[in-house]
């Protein structure tokens, strides 16, 4: 990743940074991880989260399993099971009981059966608020 930043001309917009600010932008003080069991477990989120104080929650081994199974096997072929948004809304709920303020909807296929107004906490769209960061970073160039 190191050597894209270096050699891009592009700009570099991190998008757990974009989030990270967000949730501290909003006053959350512990955020809940949602996405695939490789994103969960990774310091992707805990890095940037951390650096800007905010705590955070992870699904438990099996959620995480099961949250990768429903976006690979079903969201990423647009098969929207209301099962499936059932079992999220019942991690979120565990995340909030844990003393969650907001949730990080960490994988692109999670907005498409959650929301602020389906979901048990309030929501932290990363791939929105990366889109957003980069529309503004592009009107004010």
């Amino acid at each position: 990743m190191d050597y894209v930043r270096e050699r891009s001309t592009l700009p570099w917009i991190h998008i757990a940074e974009v989030v990270a600010k967000e949730a501290i932008d909003r006053g959350f003080r512990k955020v809940g991880l949602t996405g695939t069991q490789w994103l969960v477990e990774s310091e992707v989120y805990p890095e940037k989260l951390g650096a800007v104080g905010v705590a955070y929650a992870r699904p438990n081994r099996s959620e995480g399993q099961k949250m990768g199974e429903i976006i690979m096997d079903e969201l990423v072929l647009g098969d929207f099971r209301p099962e499936s948004v059932e079992y999220f809304q019942a991690v979120i709920q565990r995340l909030k009981d844990e003393g969650c303020d907001a949730v990080v909807l960490g994988c692109t296929e999670i907005p498409l059966i959650l929301s602020d107004k389906s979901s048990p906490l309030p929501t932290l769209d990363s791939t929105r608020l990366l889109a957003r960061a980069a529309l503004a970073h592009a009107i004010n160039e």
